[in-house]
């Protein structure tokens, strides 16, 4: 007999970890797919001072921890795995692979997440990689004594920007509105860094340069006036995408493609919870993630025995 898992976990970040964390230790037998690494955005970031417990940590090494715990409770973990085909409509819910292997289970939890934002500006796609980037824990090392700017206004713009003055010779934000949407806290480092200046109503409208990024060209949407700005880097922290599409025959999702979840993680789909930034929600923190995450997995729990 074909095995079919209690529960299916669709993504291996702060969410999806802790719905397998959740599940697994009440004795499901929990399986988790993702078609990336695992943790998600939570490797993407530099220093997490806000989780509650842990003075600071880095992404990575919370990802890790997460990852150990998990696999200590018995849940199955697969990550960079190609999916090729999802069928949760019916009561057993299945998905198959590139490889040909099919997987199934009772029920499922959509953890994907999402993935950054971009400017859709000309020259964006000629200088990814050569000086656009969306991570500055992965690149801020390549910029040592260069000059950098910050496209964003919320809390993951402000702190990656303090970040990247411990590589960067100056930084410059640049935001769209007179205020920025981040904590008290996170705008009042960013402006007493000495190294960190700011353009503000303002957006970026073209990328140029040689072989690298070199300047861009900047609109003052108070008066209209554009400018250039020479610059060796862009780091765009303007929010992120849900990564929702291959679910969104299935489940219902809101105008901006997020899932549509009630205060128990319950998608429109009997059987299929979802968890993380990927649910239209306010605010998008691990913690909230995780939070999410165990909702999630006691739900599923609760519908396994009650099918059972």
């Amino acid at each position: 007999m074909e095995k079919i898992y209690d529960v299916m976990i669709f993504g291996a970040g702060a969410a999806g970890l802790s719905a397998g964390i959740y599940a697994s230790r009440g004795k499901l037998d929990t399986l988790i797919l993702s078609e990336g690494v695992t943790g998600g955005q939570m490797v993407l970031t530099n220093e997490i001072a806000n989780y509650p417990g842990v003075e600071t940590v880095k992404g990575y090494e919370l990802a890790d921890s997460m990852k150990r715990q998990v696999k200590s409770f018995g849940c199955t973990l697969k990550t960079n795995v190609k999916i090729k085909e999802y069928r949760l409509s019916d009561e057993i819910k299945e998905v198959e692979l590139g490889d040909g292997r099919v997987f199934r289970a009772k029920a499922a939890i959509l953890a994907p997440g999402g993935r950054p934002r971009s400017l859709n500006i000309p020259g964006e796609k000629e200088f990814e990689g050569r000086g656009i980037s969306y991570c500055a824990t992965c690149d801020a090392d390549f910029f040592k004594d260069k000059r950098l700017v910050v496209v964003g206004g919320g809390n993951s713009a402000l702190e990656e920007a303090v970040t990247l003055t411990h590589f960067a010779s100056h930084v410059t934000i640049v935001h769209q509105f007179d205020h920025f949407q981040a904590f008290a806290h996170a705008v009042e480092e960013a402006e007493r860094n000495p190294k960190i200046s700011f353009i503000m109503e303002s957006e970026l409208r073209e990328y140029s340069g040689g072989e690298t990024l070199e300047k861009v060209k900047i609109e003052n949407l108070r008066t209209g006036e554009v400018s250039e700005l020479e610059t060796d880097g862009v780091f765009v922290f303007i929010g992120y995408i849900p990564n929702t599409e291959a679910f969104r025959d299935f489940v219902e999702t809101n105008q901006n493609g997020e899932f549509v979840v009630d205060p128990l993680m319950k998608t429109s789909l009997p059987g299929i919870y979802a968890a993380g930034d990927c649910v239209a929600k306010r605010y998008r923190q691990v913690t909230t993630s995780v939070s999410d995450g165990t909702i999630a997995a006691l739900s599923a729990t609760e519908y396994i025995r009650t099918k059972n």
